[in-house]
C-alpha cells in the first residue's frame, strides 16, 4: 500500500511538471505568434507601398519606351535591346525573422553600357526599365517573406490553441483524477491504521 502511495504521488508530481512545461510553452508560443503578426503587418505595409511604386515606375518606363519607339522606330529599339551583353544577376541567401527562415534576394541590376549610337530616348527607356527591375526584385523578396510568415503564423496559432484548449485542460483533468485517487488511498490507509490500533489496544 505504501508503494501505491509513493507511485501515485510520483505520478502527481510528474503531471504537475508537465502542466508547468505546457503552460510555459504556451506563453512562449503566444509571444512568438504576436511577434510574427507584428512583423507580418510591417512587411505588408512595405509591400503595399512598393506595389504603388511599381505601378508608377512601370507607367514611367512604358511611356519612355513608347516615346523611344515613336522617335527611333521599333527596329532601332529592338537592335539596341539585342546589343546588350550584360544580364542582371540574382544572389539568393537566407535571413531569419523570429526564427522563420526567409529568402534574401540580392539583385545586381547592371547599368548596361550602351552604344554611343543609342539615342537619349532609348537610353532613358532602358534606365527606367532597370529601375523597375530593381523594384520588382525588392518586392519579390518581401512578398515571399510575407507568405512564409503567414504559414508560420497559422502553424503557431494551431499549436497555441492545441495547448490552450486540449493539452493543458487534459493534463489538469489528469492531475485532479490522480489527486482524488491519492486522497482515497490515504483515507483507506488512515482507516486501516485506526482499525489496527484498536485491535492492538484490545
Amino acid at each position: 500500500m505504501a508503494e501505491n502511495i509513493i507511485a501515485t504521488r510520483a505520478e502527481l508530481i510528474k503531471t504537475k511538471g508537465r502542466i508547468k512545461l505546457a503552460q510555459s510553452g504556451h506563453r512562449l508560443l503566444k509571444k512568438k505568434r504576436d511577434g510574427l503578426i507584428k512583423e507580418f503587418f510591417t512587411l505588408l505595409a512595405q509591400v503595399q507601398h512598393l506595389r504603388e511604386e511599381l505601378d508608377e515606375r512601370y507607367r514611367i518606363a512604358l511611356n519612355k519606351m513608347n516615346l523611344a519607339r515613336i522617335l527611333e522606330g521599333d527596329i532601332r529599339v529592338e537592335s539596341a535591346a539585342f546589343a546588350v551583353r550584360e544580364q542582371p544577376s540574382l544572389e539568393m541567401s537566407k535571413k531569419s525573422i523570429i526564427g522563420v527562415s526567409v529568402p534574401k534576394i540580392q539583385g545586381r541590376v547592371t547599368h548596361t553600357r550602351r552604344s554611343y549610337f543609342d539615342s537619349i530616348a532609348i537610353t532613358e527607356a532602358a534606365e527606367q526599365y532597370e529601375k523597375l527591375l530593381a523594384k520588382i526584385i525588392e518586392a519579390a523578396e518581401i512578398e515571399t517573406a510575407i507568405r512564409k510568415l503567414l504559414a508560420e503564423i497559422e502553424k503557431t496559432k494551431r499549436r497555441v490553441n492545441a495547448l490552450e484548449f486540449e493539452i493543458v485542460p487534459a493534463l489538469q483533468h489528469r492531475k485532479a483524477a490522480i489527486a482524488l485517487r491519492l486522497d482515497e488511498i490515504e483515507r483507506e490507509n488512515f482507516y486501516r491504521l485506526k482499525i489496527s490500533k484498536r485491535k492492538l489496544a484490545a
